[in-house]
């Protein structure tokens, strides 16, 4: 064998490997989860801003995203942001928004923020579409000193 083709051969392996690893670091963040730092103060008191979020996307994909979890979606005014929000209502639910009663439409959830008064929400721009959203909020990691699981839809102390 050559200098040049075992160069080549090791430029070949090294390839694959790079692009193995990417594959699946991109599988790991599409399907499994990831890290999300949230900002603003819509979901004061239960998330502060700064706070470290682990969000898994497995309840997304396979259509498990229940009344009380927090979840992580694309902004429906603007998709380049992405937004913290209580599930306050899912598929087939009746909620009042103002003077009007708004049914939750198949394929939608109705997003609200924990602070009702500094939230932009779905009061404002109404069910949002579940392909929005990117995933649910398993804990808080950050600050440690407030690390928590979020369980069965609510805060665990």
């Amino acid at each position: 064998m050559t200098l040049l083709s075992r160069v080549l051969s090791r430029c070949a392996r090294a390839t694959g490997f790079l692009v193995q690893s990417v594959a699946i670091a991109y599988c790991v963040v599409e399907f499994g989860g990831d890290l999300v730092i949230c900002s603003g103060s819509s979901m004061e008191p239960t998330i502060a801003s700064n706070d470290i979020l682990l969000t898994e996307h497995i309840s997304v994909h396979m259509n498990r995203i229940r009344r009380g979890d927090i979840v992580i979606a694309k902004c429906p005014n603007n998709p380049r942001q992405y937004i913290c929000k209580r599930v306050v209502g899912v598929h087939g639910d009746q909620l009042i928004s103002g003077l009007f009663v708004q049914r939750i439409p198949k394929g939608h959830v109705w997003l609200e923020g924990d602070n009702k008064e500094n939230s932009t929400d779905s009061r404002a721009y109404g069910p949002v579409p579940l392909g929005l959203v990117r995933g649910r909020a398993v804990c808080r990691l950050y600050p440690y000193r407030n690390a928590r699981l979020f369980r069965d839809n609510t805060l665990s102390q």
